[in-house]
This record gives structure tokens, sequence and C-alpha cells, in this order.
């Protein structure tokens, strides 16, 4: 009965945002209203055992939903900005023209997009940057801004396990006594073997949003192989630190390289009967500018030791009541590094001052619902986790005995679902799932590489995450219709995911 109970919210946000096509704004308030309550009623929260009463728990958790909200506002804001100035300096339709010489074919382009561009990001920032700015340039490239946050939700997921530079591994580590690379060598598999579906499903997406030409499947086949080659060997003989960032870049040079050929090999193509576009006044790495200088510095931060370790080391926290805390690294925080690529992309696009205003006044007047939506979502997700009911979930999974590998990767997904986080899931559940293991007799690695791939997945159908892309490209109040896209895949790439925990662990 309590489980039925504690999945409750997430029964309520499915239903109201996929079933009746709310916005996440109404469907968040109404949930978070009911979460609370139930909370209340129904789970003790701030009864005597607590260290505080409803009143404070409640602000407490609201406390953490504002502090959560504004580390994600701090990437959607300026990556919504930036989106609004390369519109406004002309630099989208040289995006587009400049995709266009590369690769005539739109449908390529938008793999180098949604799968490599994403990869390469996730595996650089993590913490929700790919989809923020690989949808906008989706949409640049000439995609419908549904299929752009669809397939950058897809596309970005396969490297979440070892996103930020191995980031939810470290969490993993910090709770267990295994090392990074024992931990990557047991999460990689799933990816690897699995990972081809999610590739799929980009193309897929890709070739709905493509009237009149078939699903590019040579080109997918391609783009997986390259990604997903590199991405094992280095889960395998290196260490959590580099699958993603490494196979995205090595991966993104090879399939470049094709396509370069097969373009030299294609001269004079036409499209539709027309001439491949010439050159517009602005240049392509000009228009280009904002991404080329967010890549620079995030790599320079992220892999050049000194410099990183001496952001990484500042930490603002804070803890109220004894029960309720937040943590953020600001310099080490991609909120930090997208107003930079905005300030790059004003001077190299020279920019005017009027278009700075006017792209950051459009990305104003798009957040105000984002950010109520955003407060909603989160403070479902932190009751959930404060009131014990994730717990609950977890534990009556776990109830399922010898099946229980059939249902670990879902318990890492359900950890993000709530928390938007694969990093807090590991977290929440990396014990959890040791603690089975151990008492179920099974190895240990194998369930903790179902936790991490898990974790990774359910970033596709984070409600917040949804909400974050979605206000990227302008579809505040269609998160409804991104999930009724989402869902379904995910919940059979996880049951996929179960049916190799269940074979690694037999």
């Amino acid at each position: 009965m309590r489980a039925a109970l504690a999945a409750a919210p997430i029964a309520a946000v499915l239903t109201l945002m996929v079933g009746l096509r709310w916005s996440a704004v109404r469907a968040g308030l109404l949930a978070a209203v009911g979460t609370l309550a139930l909370a209340l009623l129904a789970f003790g929260f701030g009864g005597p055992d607590a260290s505080y009463t409803p009143l404070l728990g409640t602000l407490g958790l609201l406390a953490e939903a504002g502090f959560l909200t504004l580390t994600v506002v701090a990437i959607i804001g300026p990556a919504l900005a930036i989106h609004h100035l390369q519109q406004r300096t002309g630099a989208t339709d040289a995006l587009r023209a400049g995709l266009t010489r590369l690769t005539p074919d739109p449908r390529v382009a938008a793999l180098l997009l949604a799968w490599f561009f994403s990869l390469f990001l996730e595996g650089a920032a993590g913490f929700g940057t790919p989809v923020a700015l690989a949808a906008p340039f989706l949409v640049a490239a000439g995609f419908r801004p549904l299929s752009a946050v669809t397939a950058a939700l897809i596309g970005h997921a396969s490297g979440v396990s070892f996103g930020a530079l191995g980031t939810p591994v470290v969490a993993q580590v910090a709770a267990t006594g295994f090392t990074g690379g024992e931990i990557a060598r047991a999460t990689v598999p799933y990816h690897a073997l699995l990972g081809w579906v999610l590739a799929a499903a980009v193309v897929l997406v890709i070739g709905r949003a493509v009237p009149g030409r078939p699903a590019p499947w040579a080109w997918g086949a391609l783009a997986a192989a390259a990604f997903f080659a590199p991405y094992w060997l280095l889960g395998r003989f290196v260490g959590p630190e580099l699958p993603t960032i490494g196979a995205a870049l090595l991966g993104g040079l090879v399939f470049l390289a094709v396509v370069r050929l097969a373009r030299s090999d294609r001269d004079g193509y036409e499209q539709g009967g027309q001439s491949v576009p010439s050159a517009p006044a602005m240049g392509l790495p000009r228009a280009a500018a904002p991404y080329l200088a967010l890549i620079s510095v995030v790599l320079v931060t992220r892999l050049v030791p000194p410099v990183r370790d001496a952001l990484f080391e500042i930490v603002a926290d804070w803890e109220l009541f004894g029960a309720f805390t937040g943590s953020v690294r600001p310099l080490y925080h991609p909120g930090l590094l997208l107003p930079l690529a905005f300030a790059a992309g004003a001077l190299a696009q020279r920019a005017s001052g009027a278009d700075i205003r006017r792209a950051v006044g459009d990305t104003n007047r798009m957040l105000l619902p984002v950010v109520v939506a955003l407060i909603a979502m989160v403070t479902i997700a932190r009751t959930m986790s404060q009131s014990g009911m994730t717990d609950e979930l977890a534990s009556a999974a776990a109830g399922v005995g010898v099946g229980w590998p059939l249902l670990a990767p879902a318990v890492g997904a359900l950890g993000t679902f709530v928390t938007g986080s694969a990093t807090a899931s590991n977290i929440l559940f990396t014990d959890f799932q040791e603690a089975t293991a151990e008492e179920q007799g099974r190895p240990v690695l194998p369930l903790l590489g179902a936790q991490g791939f898990g974790a990774a997945v359910g970033n596709i159908i984070c409600p917040h995450n949804v909400v974050a892309a979605a206000a990227t490209v302008g579809l505040s109040r269609q998160e409804g219709d991104v999930l009724r896209r989402t869902l379904p895949l995910t919940v059979g790439y996880v049951a996929l995911g179960g049916v190799l925990a269940w074979w690694f662990t037999r």
C-alpha cells in the first residue's frame, strides 16, 4: 500500500502531462501540492522523529527546490540567449548554409548535431548543457522544435554514465570499495551492447522530420559504430573520465571524414533541383563562435589539471534545519561557461547593443513559466526523497527476489526521474544496489553497472530535463508531447538493460 502511495506523484505527473496533455506548469503545481500533502499525511514528513516541524520542512523543501532551479536556469538562460542572438545576427542562417555545404543531406547534418555534438557536450560538461545547446542548434539547422528536442534528449543519453568527465561514477566510487576503473568496466557493456537502440531511435526521429526522405540508416550505423567502438575501449581499458568525451571526439572526426569523402565524390549535387547555396555574408567560424568558444573553454577547464582543480575546489553550500542542503561549484558549473560563450559570439559576430538587449529580453520573457515549472517539478522530487517515498519504491522493487536484476536499471532510472541527475541517482541508490546484491548472493559490479546505466537513461524522461529542453526552443506548455515521444522508448530500453543485468548476474 505504501509503495502504491509513493508511486502516486510519478503517476500523476505522467497522467497529467502525457495523458491529459497538461503543461508542465499546471501538472507540476498540482502534483507538487499533492505530493507534499501525501508526505505530510502518509509518510510522517515533519513528524515527531524529524528535526523540523511540517512548516519548517516545507520551507526547507522550497529552499532546496529554489536552489536547484537556479542551478538549472543558470544553464537554460545563457543557452536561450545564445539562440536568440544567433537568430538576430544572422548566424542561424549562416550555420544552416554551412551545414548544407558540408553535406547537402539535412539528415546527416542532424546526426552530427544530435549525436556527436550532444555526446561531446555531455562528456565535457553535463548538467543539462547538451540538450540546452544541441536542440537550438538543430532548430537552426531547419528542424522542427519538437523533433529537435526529442533527438537531443535521446542522442545524449548513452554518454550520461560517464558525463562531465565521469562525475556519476565518482559518486559510486565514494559509496563503495570499488575503483572507478572497475565500475567503468561494469557499466560500459550495457551502453556498448544496447546503445545502438538509441542511435536507431535518433535515426527514426531524423527520418520523420525530413519529409520525402528515408531514415538515414547507413549513416546512423556509421555514427553508432564510430562512437561505441572507442567508447567501449576507453571504458574497458582507461577509466570513467574519457569514454564519452573521447568517443565523441574520435567518432565525430571519423564520421566527418567519411562525410567529407562522400561529399567530394558528389560535387555538383543538387537537392530538389536547386544548387547548394553559396556562402552567406557571415563565415561559418563567426557564425559558430559561441559553440567554438564553449568547446574551447570546456576543454581547458576540464582537461587541464591545474585549471580544473583550482575551479573545482571552490564550493558554495548551505544547510537548513539540519536536513536540507544545497551545494554548487560556481566556477566549474556550466552556468559560468555559457555566458562566456555568449560574449564570444557577440564579439565575433559584431552584434549591436540593440541585438544583445533584445536577445536578453526575449530570453527573460521566456524564462518565467520555465522557472515556475522547474520549481514545481523539483519540489516533487525533493519531497519524494526527503519523505522516504523514493526509498519505499526502491525497497518494493527489491522485494521481487530472484528477479531483482531485471528491475535494477529501473531503480537507477527512477532516481534520475525524481532528481534530474544521474549523479544524484547514484548517490541515492548505489548503496542500495550493493546491499541487495550481497543479500541475494549476486555479483555486485554488474548491478552497479545496471544502476549507472539506468541512471543515464532516466535523463531522457526526467520532467525538469524535459522542461529545460523544451524551453530552449520555445516549446513551453508542450512538454507532454515530448514525454509522449520519449517515454515508450525509455521504458523499453530500461527493460533491455534489465535483461542484460539478469544475464550478467546469473
